[in-house]
């Protein structure tokens, strides 16, 4: 057990980390993620509300419809990354990281008495629902269709539904996760969650999984960690996550630093997130954060599907294309680094066709 952001986290289980990982890429794997800050938005100004504090197109969602979106500051820098909801219920659902929640809440509280001040309807609630993340491909399509009523091929990635799980009523299953895999986010009213993930972990190819296998499988995936791989100094168009940019809102220019992230995507940002692949390094070898020339490493580990030491970080933008020879340190050494395409290790999402 590791502290994380004022929790007490499961590093890993008795299995390892190395097999926890793979198992989830060959099964499925069930991690609590309750320490994600889960919030509700009500009212008729609901999307104004988040639209001013975000950069995606929320009121181009259908319900049931989710987005992974940036809360952006007036520099252009990420306040954080989190997954707005649509719900068919009359609300936004919102998850965001838990080392960010109370900032993410301050702002957010913040924003929503200015916009009550001016008449506005809008009001926030924080859910104190217990997050159980079921990921895995092809497994966990067919342990969870086994104690759903939906039917889960309808389901689409970040689509929602609320629905009874495994005899547990109202909880709402996302088609989303953190590990690249086909894999869903259930949230559990608290008070049963340990009898759900009980009944999941009742299945033997279900394993549990803890915070190690969530970052190597995260990093394969390519996916940015808030705090090491993005932050308040970095910009959307800097961190490859331009794509999270609602067209409307591109061209209304209405979200925070939007001047300074549009001109960015016009003139091209001076520094770009690339992955790394790192040479002369055995595998597996720990690889923390470390300088590189041109730029910095900002997440790296050995990867257990590939059997190769991998990386992410920022280079100058002239040396940010795939196949460039890069030198990184560890440990006061020298090492080769080549550029790679992300993600290191194909996505398995299930997108609709």
């Amino acid at each position: 057990m590791v502290a994380f952001a004022g929790w007490s986290l499961p590093l890993h289980y008795e299995q390892g980390h190395l097999q926890s990982h793979l198992h989830t890429r060959r099964h499925c794997s069930l991690f609590d993620v309750s320490h994600m800050l889960q919030t509700q938005v009500y009212g008729r100004d609901r999307v104004r509300f988040m639209e001013s504090l975000v950069v995606g197109d929320i009121g181009e969602l259908k319900p049931g419809q989710g987005t992974l979106t940036l809360v952006t500051n007036e520099r252009g820098g990420i306040i954080d990354d989190l997954i707005v909801t649509n719900t068919s219920e009359d609300h936004l659902y919102v998850v965001s990281n838990a080392g960010c929640a109370e900032k993410d809440l301050a702002v957010m509280r913040d924003r929503v008495a200015e916009l009550q001040a001016a008449g506005s309807d809008v009001h926030l609630e924080v859910s104190d629902n217990a997050l159980l993340a079921l990921q895995g491909s092809p497994s966990m399509a067919r342990v969870l269709q086994a104690g759903l009523s939906d039917d889960l091929s309808k389901l689409f990635f970040m689509n929602s539904i609320t629905t009874t799980v495994f005899g547990v009523p109202g909880c709402r299953v996302t088609r989303c996760g953190y590990t690249g895999e086909d894999g869903v986010e259930i949230s559990v009213p608290a008070g049963r969650a340990v009898e759900l993930a009980e009944r999941l972990l009742g299945v033997p190819e279900v394993w549990p999984a803890g915070l190690a296998a969530r970052d190597s499988l995260r990093l394969e995936a390519g996916l940015c960690l808030y705090g090491n791989d993005i932050d308040e100094t970095t910009t959307p168009a800097e961190a490859g996550l331009l794509w999270t940019l609602g067209k409307r809102r591109r061209v209304a220019m209405d979200f925070p630093g939007a001047a300074v992230i549009m001109a960015q995507v016009k003139e091209k940002p001076k520094r770009r997130r690339v992955g790394l692949t790192v040479l002369g390094l055995p595998a597996p070898a720990h690889l923390p954060a470390h300088l590189m020339a041109p730029g910095t490493v900002t997440s790296g580990c050995p990867s257990p599907s590939l059997g190769k030491n991998i990386a992410m970080g920022y280079v100058e933008a002239a040396h940010s294309r795939a196949g460039t020879a890069l030198t990184v340190e560890v440990r006061k050494k020298q090492h080769p680094a080549i550029i790679t395409k992300m993600p290191f290790v194909p996505t398995q999402y299930y997108m609709a066709k």
